[in-house]
């Protein structure tokens, strides 16, 4: 059954326009009768079912709420300096599947791409469009959204917002550093937000780590192996997945 993101508070009768709604009439060529997931962005979730559409709109009534939850109980924001490629694409799609709750994008030190302001815009319209459909295909109750920042210094000024945050390093594995994360997510609290930072192909610089660690964030190994760019997000989504989905069921 297909989900819609609808960006206005629960109600239980609605009338939709615009992406919605030309959705449901011209590519799912839906009518009165028919019955979808509605996902308001209070995260109330619902089936709802046509009651009318025609070539302007589309009214659609509750039928009922959807009430087993399928977010993490903590926050997860994958903060990624830029990668080469559509490798950013990868992670977005791939992660909000697993659960994450937001992207933040940077330049490092090592990051090749470099994407001006009005190649930000629209590599973000694209992302952001890339995680709604990831985020309906998962059923998702929660919609995640993708943020551009200009520096580094910028992503250090978010820190305050967490109530932790992690360096994905890879001389962490190197060395055999591998309790970290796992102590991180048995810490946290339902609720809790956690930040965690992945370099570009090259890695973070000796100064980048130390800038962060300064800043509050713990260094992280993730498992004896060497992961790309665009792995090691994934591994950190799918490790919390296991933990809080199977582990603490």
């Amino acid at each position: 059954m297909q989900r819609y993101f609808i960006n206005e508070a629960y109600q239980p009768t609605v009338q939709l326009t615009g992406e919605p709604h030309h959705h449901m009439m011209r590519v799912m060529r839906m009518s009165a009768g028919d019955a979808v997931f509605l996902v308001f962005n209070d995260q109330t979730a619902v089936k709802a079912e046509i009651t009318a559409i025609d070539s302007e709109s589309v009214q659609l009534k509750e039928l009922e709420k959807e009430t087993f939850s399928r977010e993490l109980p903590v926050a997860i924001t994958l903060a990624s300096g830029f990668p080469k490629g559509e490798k950013l694409e990868l992670i977005a799609q791939k992660a909000t599947e697993l659960g994450a709750h937001q992207f933040i994008a940077f330049p490092a030190e090592t990051s090749v791409v470099k994407w001006d302001h009005k190649k930000q815009q629209k590599k973000q319209q694209r992302l952001n469009k890339i995680i709604q459909e990831a985020a309906e295909q998962s059923h998702r109750q929660f919609l995640p959204q993708l943020e551009f920042l200009a520096n580094e210094a910028e992503l250090v000024k978010t820190f305050e917002e967490y109530d932790e945050v992690l360096i994905a390093y890879e001389e962490s594995a190197k060395q055999g550093e591998q309790a970290q994360l796992v102590q991180t997510l048995k810490n946290l609290k339902t609720g809790s937000k956690l930040l965690v930072i992945f370099g570009p192909e090259g890695g973070f610089s000796v100064k980048e780590v130390e800038a962060f660690q300064q800043a509050g964030a713990k260094l992280c190994g993730l498992g004896p192996r060497i992961l790309r760019t665009e792995t090691a997000p994934l591994y950190v989504m799918s490790a919390a997945g296991f933990y809080y989905d199977l582990l603490n069921d």
